[in-house]
């Protein structure tokens, strides 16, 4: 895409949700970031049910310490690879009340040296917790990026690294949700819903879903 394409996506992008953020449910930095934690290999819906029955019960360092991994497990349970999600959650959360006083970093070393964190969650919790204009790329915005021609790339670090160039700034805060929605709910993996894309004809996949388009949005 060139740059007048770029800019007139996430214009559109922005016209459909002026005010995006996370379905991850969460009240404070260190409940995004185990949510985020907890969501890898699995759903934004699963991780909500669950922590809907566990943030009531422990939502600080010091109370995922206290509950420890067994009496955290049945609380995730429902939820892929929940044994060593479980172990990181308490190995973090220990972590924090030793070297952050029990406050979650708003620094991407800081946060990636935590245990079971990656630099996508350290860049969503960077983003969203914290307002940095930060997009971590995760297999929606990989798809988008590639498919629509935004951002092309081999791995997730070429994806994130264009993104952050081709971008235009004012829409960067908000580019991260706007492009997983979109990749979520239209830019599907199997069938993506090209008749109900608001960027269809700027975007270069080639075998789009056949079927008339809707008006594109003022």
């Amino acid at each position: 895409m060139k740059p007048p394409q770029i800019e007139e996506m996430f214009a559109r992008l922005q016209a459909l949700d002026p005010h995006p953020t996370t379905e991850l449910e969460y009240t404070t930095p260190f409940e995004l970031l185990v949510a985020v934690a907890l969501s890898a290999q699995a759903t934004d819906v699963g991780v909500n049910k669950a922590t809907r029955k566990l943030f009531p019960v422990a939502n600080t360092p010091q109370a995922f310490v206290d509950l420890g991994v067994d009496g955290l497990k049945p609380y995730i349970a429902t939820i892929g690879l929940f044994n060593t999600k479980a172990q990181n959650v308490v190995a973090l959360s220990q972590q924090l009340l030793e070297r952050h006083g029990g406050e979650v970093p708003r620094d991407r070393a800081a946060l990636e040296a935590l245990p079971g964190v990656g630099r996508k969650t350290a860049n969503v919790v960077l983003n969203t917790a914290f307002g940095e204009p930060t997009i971590a790329v995760d297999t929606h915005i990989f798809r988008v990026s590639n498919r629509t021609g935004l951002a092309p790339g081999k791995d997730v670090l070429a994806v994130e690294h264009k993104l952050l160039k081709v971008v235009p700034e004012r829409y960067l805060q908000d580019a991260h949700h706007w492009l997983i929605l979109h990749g979520r709910y239209v830019c599907k993996a199997r069938k993506p819903d090209c008749p109900h894309c608001a960027i269809r004809d700027l975007c270069r996949f080639p075998d789009k879903t056949p079927g008339e388009p809707e008006p594109v949005a003022a």
